[in-house]
């Protein structure tokens, strides 16, 4: 791997010397100090049926898709929208968004947050945690940092789980967060490809 953060070079990362984090089905090509804050890179694989991360937003980063191959379900504020291979998708700074695999389908796709923002250590810490080695109240804990804030989205909750319940208060919210499937330890470890987080 070439890293620079230097503007007048090139920043080349080969793909088998980027770092993968096989319980998140993520591989990381870029984080914000390699480009002096550009931009921040990752491809995320989540199989069939698997659940991206919860409803949240990044108050200072736009995020974008492009759909390497599969199928992606992605809430964007209030739209569900139904993305595949060769589609880009754009969600700006402040808008809630979660995404999933369908059924059907599974989902390979590239991120991108401009301008960049850490996400290695999100993305360990979600590895860590995924191996039971980190509490999920780390992620909540560490929202200002990885400027990633988590949130309710009743759209979200009716479309993968199809109830109607209403909006959830903080501490329930925080609760059913922390239950979440997206950050239980997994079993067999990096031998099982699971979902990625945003």
């Amino acid at each position: 791997m070439t890293i620079s953060n230097n503007d007048d070079k090139a920043l080349l990362v080969r793909h088998d010397d980027a770092e993968t984090l096989d319980t998140m089905g993520v591989r990381l090509y870029a984080d914000h100090d390699m480009t002096n804050g550009k931009l921040s890179a990752n491809r995320a694989f989540l199989p069939k049926g698997a659940d991206g991360p919860p409803p949240h937003y990044h108050s200072t980063s736009a995020e974008l898709f492009y759909m390497l191959d599969g199928q992606l379900r992605v809430l964007a504020g209030d739209e569900i929208h139904e993305v595949g291979a060769g589609d880009f998708l754009l969600i700006p700074p402040n808008m809630t968004h979660a995404w999933a695999a369908p059924a059907a389908s599974s989902a390979d796709v590239l991120v991108i947050f401009t301008p960049g923002i850490e996400r290695f250590d999100y993305f360990r810490l979600g590895d860590r945690i995924r191996k039971g080695l980190a509490s999920p109240l780390e992620i909540l804990d560490t929202q200002e940092r990885f400027d990633n804030h988590f949130v309710d989205s009743p759209i979200w909750r009716q479309t993968t789980n199809g109830d109607g319940r209403g909006l959830l208060d903080r501490e329930e919210h925080r609760t059913e967060f922390l239950a979440s499937d997206v950050l239980q330890a997994q079993p067999g470890g990096a031998d099982r490809p699971t979902a990625g987080a945003g």
